[in-house]
């Protein structure tokens, strides 16, 4: 066995390694004479078969386990002897043939391909400064709340013969949609309960059917959003014949004490400050979204170090799939977008490294502190995860009981959450008051919008600069 290291570059080692065919020869006759007593061989006394023969019989079937653990057992040296610590599986490519390998015409030559975890510092947690975005629960965000509890509970009933439907009323409908006059997939239905001004469907198809009545087919004419899913309809007009059944009108509700004992609560001053904890749950929630974003954002900016380059390509190939699966399905270029392939993959390779790199600290910042997952909280997570499949939970406890990459999958963000919350106990983090709307917008569109905020505070505060006035002659 040669091991030769042939490439050092960066995080990136090559090795040259060759076992020769007669080593592997001698070891396949060593496993065949080991087994040649308890084989048992037509034409052949038991355990009588020569080696030669058994050669023929089971040489290469044989060879190719031999073949795997050679390529194991050198690897295994060479990451040893240079003492290093692979990002990923190490890459390997052969010189020849394989069917010549397993036959003992060529030698087992290969190059060994090893891309390293990066030794880095952790940047001092203490001297981070993160900023959470928090808003108070007003006695409107209550009302509000309670308002939408009230209409989950609403009653319709049937308005007057006659009576057209409003904004606000249940209809009954049934309805057979077309584009091109060819029906569309999800385009027809029957007995589809409909509240007017819900946006459960377009408004554009919803206004149509105010003024309807009780009975009365009405044909439709709509068009689909350029970003409406899917390419088959997006951007296309469509024809609709909706039939209405049924016109209901909405009930009064009296939000009273006897409206909260609904909600198992004995009050209404009980049941609202049941709903004031659930909108502060919601709000809390908000926040911590942006400050894990901040955080990630604070970790990303106070580390900089080289990335295993197969760890990049594997999340960019990934990434890009995705990108390259919903241009696809929504029938457009980059170009749509206005932008080019080249630069839409300078972006997403951008975001490649930034998702490698903040792995690898939450990673180090994790193992460095004793942070984990423990089976009981693991177990917890697939139960809860179960639960959303009512009379299906034992097939998904089997399921991510057999798929190791889906448990991953609910391991991770369990991990990530943990040492956001150690790191947010050790970072500078200062709350800033926000409104509503602000918390509960994008992380990145709330950014835009405090930071365009900023700017023009700061346009106003600059002293206006009064004009000079002009020179006479002689001064």
């Amino acid at each position: 066995m040669q091991i030769t290291e042939v490439l050092t570059e960066g995080l990136h080692r090559e090795f040259r390694i060759v076992v020769g065919a007669q080593d592997l020869d001698a070891k396949l006759t060593g496993r065949l004479s080991e087994m040649q007593p308890k084989i048992h061989l037509k034409g052949f006394r038991p355990g009588k078969a020569p080696v030669s023969h058994l050669k023929k019989t089971f040489g290469k079937s044989l060879m190719g386990e031999i073949v795997q653990a050679a390529i194991d057992e050198s690897s295994e040296k060479a990451i040893k002897e240079h003492e290093l610590h692979p990002a990923v599986r190490p890459r390997i490519d052969f010189d020849n043939e394989l069917e010549q390998i397993l036959t003992g015409k060529a030698d087992l030559a290969f190059t060994m391909k090893v891309d390293l975890m990066p030794n880095f510092e952790l940047a001092d947690l203490g001297k981070l400064e993160i900023e959470r975005l928090v808003a108070d629960v007003s006695d409107a965000d209550v009302e509000e709340a309670m308002q939408r509890l009230a209409d989950s509970e609403r009653v319709f009933a049937p308005r007057p013969e006659g009576e057209a439907a409003q904004n606000g009323d249940s209809l009954t409908i049934d309805f057979k949609g077309s584009i091109d006059g060819a029906p569309f997939e999800g385009g027809s239905a029957e007995n589809f309960d409909l509240v007017l001004g819900s946006e459960t469907f377009l408004k554009e198809f919803e206004d149509q059917l105010i003024g309807t009545n009780a009975g009365q087919t009405k044909k439709l004419s709509i068009r689909f959003p350029d970003d409406y899913g899917g390419p088959d309809i997006a951007g296309k007009d469509a024809d609709f014949e909706v039939t209405v059944k049924s016109v209901r009108a909405p009930q009064p509700l009296t939000i009273d004490n006897e409206f909260a004992r609904r909600f198992g609560s004995d009050s209404l001053g009980g049941l609202k400050e049941r709903v004031r904890d659930s909108v502060k749950s919601r709000f809390s929630a908000a926040s911590r979204t942006h400050l894990k974003r901040r955080m990630l954002d604070a970790l990303d900016a106070a580390h900089d170090f080289e990335l295993p380059p197969i760890m990049v390509k594997v999340e960019f190939d990934a990434i890009w799939r995705q990108v390259e699966n919903e241009l696809k399905r929504e029938g457009k270029t980059p170009e749509d977008e206005g932008t080019t392939e080249e630069q839409l993959r300078a972006d997403y390779r951008g975001i490649a490294e930034r998702r490698v790199r903040l792995g690898l600290v939450l990673s180090k910042i994790g193992q460095q502190n004793g942070l984990g997952v423990t089976d009981d909280e693991l177990e917890r997570a697939v139960a809860a995860r179960a639960r959303r499949f009512p009379g299906q939970e034992e097939k998904v406890f089997r399921y991510y009981r057999e798929t190791p990459q889906a448990l991953e999958e609910i391991r991770a963000p369990l991990f990530e959450d943990k040492v956001i919350d150690f790191v947010a106990e050790l970072a500078n983090v200062t709350d800033r008051k926000v409104d509503r709307a602000t918390l509960f917008m994008e992380p990145d569109d709330a950014s835009e919008k405090l930071a365009a905020g900023e700017k023009k505070k700061e346009k106003k505060a600059k002293p206006e600069e009064k004009p000079k006035p002009k020179k006479k002659k002689g001064d």
